[in-house]
């Protein structure tokens, strides 16, 4: 990630001019443009933009805001810009914020979809990926490492990832159950060895000073951001129509074992689940979406991280695209209309992937001024990324058997291996562990190998 430095003298500058809505309204739209790197590089560009360039919030208050967004479900990047969005410019300037955030991902994961699978079969994106899918092993592998470096700080919370990690790959126990299994763990340890499950604090407070900002330490909190039980209410029950609604419609003219309202169900749930980032709901979706109801195949569950990496907006955008490939494959509006039946269940699962995320700072945010490093809240949590780094690890491991062993053990373990996939594999995961390379450039130099042993140019 990006180290900023640290200014050694306090500015005196004046707080910047006020900013209106539209202008904000442009930043963010710029900002779901370039909002490349995963959350750590999202929420960098944020910090650099936001706090020491147009000094729009300090250091302090973004802080405090993004350890809110920290203990949330859903994707803490984006909820960050729907945070600031709101403090800004009420609720409109969140939904601004955070829509942006994500709109540009979805039109272009809906494009790239799209030629994903109608073309696919061409040798010139088969070779891209080719290149692309053993590369992606290693990033998983680099999360799962970057997660636990924080996160497992003793061997009590080694011990939760190792079980976490044997519960998913030796017993297929479901995602959700472990994640809750793992709450009761942190609950109860944080009553009986606090010490264990105190928070690292990924992100700590640094004494830079950027000058005076618009949302300064001391500035007071506006009048739409305190805490009212009436607007709370208000807000429930307007976010409750706005998923009972189309879920109802869908339903309606569907029926509920239609794929459009399995996927609206499927993906509520997955948006509860994703404490740790878009990496720790993966594997629930592939149990789901791969496994259960076969939307699309491990190949193309791959294939569609792959996409996710390198474009901007968060990661859990590829929900985008299993909706995609599943609405598209299924040709649920008949052969002729592949793409609309695509494009619409992309939107169906994008809307209820991240309705809860715009919920949940809507009605939680004028309560973070009363929130407090609790150890009761925080605990939970801790042991949930503790065993999140042992399901992440699950995930590396089937990435990497459906990649090496693209044809299965069917001819003997080493017979049938891929050695050039693996050879791609081992060079990612040197250029990501050991040169700190560029997620982006590790991915694009791969599929350029790809394409090159593909197309025989070598």
């Amino acid at each position: 990630m990006h180290q900023h430095k640290i200014p050694t003298t306090v500015s005196t500058e004046l707080s910047p001019p006020p900013v209106s809505f539209w202008q904000a309204f442009w930043f963010w739209l710029k900002l779901g443009l370039i909002s490349f790197g995963g959350p750590a590089g999202q929420i960098a560009i944020m910090h650099q933009e936001l706090v020491e360039r147009r000094r729009w919030i300090s250091e302090k208050r973004f802080l405090h805001a993004l350890n809110y967004c920290m203990v949330l479900p859903g994707p803490e990047a984006q909820q960050l810009a729907t945070y600031i969005g709101w403090l800004m410019h009420t609720t409109r300037g969140g939904i601004a914020a955070g829509v942006l955030f994500v709109l540009p991902s979805l039109v272009i994961l809906i494009a790239l979809a799209w030629v994903y699978i109608a073309f696919g079969d061409v040798p010139l994106v088969a070779g891209l990926f080719y290149g692309i899918k053993p590369a992606v092993t290693a990033i998983v592998l680099q999360a799962a490492h970057r997660i636990g470096s924080r996160a497992l700080k003793n061997n009590l919370l080694w011990g939760i990832a190792g079980a976490s990690f044997v519960a998913i790959f030796a017993l297929n126990v479901p995602f959700p159950l472990i994640v809750l299994v793992a709450a009761v763990i942190g609950y109860i340890g944080g009553k009986i060895a606090p010490d264990k499950f105190k928070t690292g604090g990924g992100h700590g407070k640094t004494g830079a000073s950027y000058g005076a900002a618009l949302i300064d330490d001391a500035t007071p909190t506006p009048a739409h951001a305190i805490f009212s039980w009436a607007r709370l209410v208000k807000i429930i029950v307007i976010g409750a129509l706005l998923w009972l609604v189309p879920m109802g419609l869908l339903m309606t003219y569907f029926g509920w074992q239609h794929t459009f309202t399995q996927m609206a169900w499927f993906f509520t749930k997955a948006a509860l689940l994703t404490f740790g980032g878009a990496y720790a709901v993966l594997p629930y979706v592939y149990q789901g979406a791969v496994l259960d109801f076969q939307w699309l195949t491990p190949t193309q569950m791959i294939d569609g991280l792959a996409l996710g990496e390198t474009t901007p907006g968060p990661l859990i955008m590829v929900v985008a695209f299993v909706g995609f490939i599943g609405g598209y494959t299924k040709a649920l509006f008949g052969p002729e209309s592949v793409f609309l039946a695509g494009a619409l269940a992309a939107c169906l699962v994008t809307w209820f992937t991240f309705l809860p995320s715009f919920l949940f700072i809507f009605a939680g945010g004028p309560l973070i001024e009363t929130t407090h490093n609790d150890l009761k809240f925080t605990a939970p949590l801790t042991a949930i990324t503790a065993a999140v780094v042992g399901v992440i690890v699950n995930l590396a491991l089937f990435f990497g058997y459906h990649v090496w062993w693209p044809s299965g053990f069917a001819s003997g373990i080493l017979n049938s291996v891929d050695w050039i996939a693996v050879l791609i594999s081992i060079a990612a995961a040197i250029a990501l562990f050991k040169y700190k390379s560029n997620v982006i450039h590790v991915i694009a130099a791969s599929a350029v190998l790809g394409l090159i042993l593909k197309t025989g140019l070598l």
